[in-house]
C-alpha cells in the first residue's frame, strides 16, 4: 500500500515537472525526428540534425498538416548571417506559399529592403531599425488573435499591428535563397511550439 502511494506521488511530481519543462499549458510541439507534423513543399533539403530542423540548400517549405487560426507560437532558431528564411502564418494556399497569401514573419538580415527584413511581417508591418539574428540562437514569440498580430524577437517587440487579410491556415517554415545564391547558409529550428487561443 505504501509503495503504491509513493509511486503515485512520484508520478504526480514527475508529470508536473514534465508539463512545465515539456511545454504543458496547452502547448503542442511541432518538431520531432521525422518532422511528422509537416508536409514538404519545394526542393529544400530539410532534415533533422541534433534535434533541430535544418535546411541550407534549395527553396522549399515545411507546412503544418493542421491549420491554425488564433494562436501563440514560440520558436527558437539559428540563422547563418546570409540565411533567408521566415515563419509563414495563416497561409491561404498550402502549395503556393507567398507573402501575399500568408503572413510572413521574416528571418533575413541581408534583405535588400531591410524594413521588411528580420522581425517584420513582410508587406504588413515594417521594422526600423531592423534587428539582426544571424550567427546565434534567437527566440520568436508570435501571437495571432483575430486581426491582432504581435511579434517579439529576443524579448523586443518588433510588430504590433491590426490586419485582417488572413484568418486561418497552416504554419510554414521557409528555406529560400539569400543574396548569395547557393551560399549554404543554414536555418535551424530547435523548438517550435504552438498554443491555440
Amino acid at each position: 500500500m505504501k509503495r503504491t502511494a509513493i509511486a503515485a506521488a512520484v508520478l504526480v511530481v514527475v508529470s508536473g515537472g514534465c508539463a512545465t519543462m515539456g511545454g504543458g499549458g496547452g502547448w503542442e510541439s511541432l518538431l520531432d525526428p521525422q518532422l511528422s507534423a509537416f508536409d514538404r513543399v519545394g526542393q529544400a533539403n530539410w532534415r533533422v540534425e541534433d534535434g533541430a530542423a535544418v535546411a541550407n540548400r534549395g527553396v522549399g517549405y515545411l507546412v503544418t498538416k493542421k491549420d491554425y487560426g488564433d494562436f501563440e507560437l514560440r520558436a527558437e532558431f539559428w540563422a547563418d548571417a546570409g540565411a533567408n528564411s521566415g515563419i509563414f502564418l495563416r497561409c491561404a494556399d498550402r502549395v503556393k506559399i507567398t507573402a501575399a497569401n500568408c503572413y510572413e514573419v521574416n528571418i533575413w538580415d541581408q534583405r535588400p529592403e531591410p524594413k521588411y527584413g528580420t522581425g517584420a511581417i513582410v508587406d504588413v508591418a515594417a521594422v526600423n531599425p531592423m534587428p539582426k539574428a544571424g550567427g546565434r540562437w534567437n527566440t520568436y514569440v508570435i501571437t495571432a488573435k483575430g486581426d491582432h498580430l504581435t511579434v517579439t524577437l529576443n524579448g523586443q517587440r518588433t510588430v504590433d499591428v491590426r490586419h485582417a487579410k488572413h484568418a486561418r491556415g497552416p504554419i510554414v517554415l521557409q528555406q529560400a535563397q539569400g543574396v548569395v545564391k547557393d551560399s549554404g547558409d543554414a536555418i535551424k529550428f530547435r523548438k517550435l511550439e504552438v498554443r491555440p487561443l
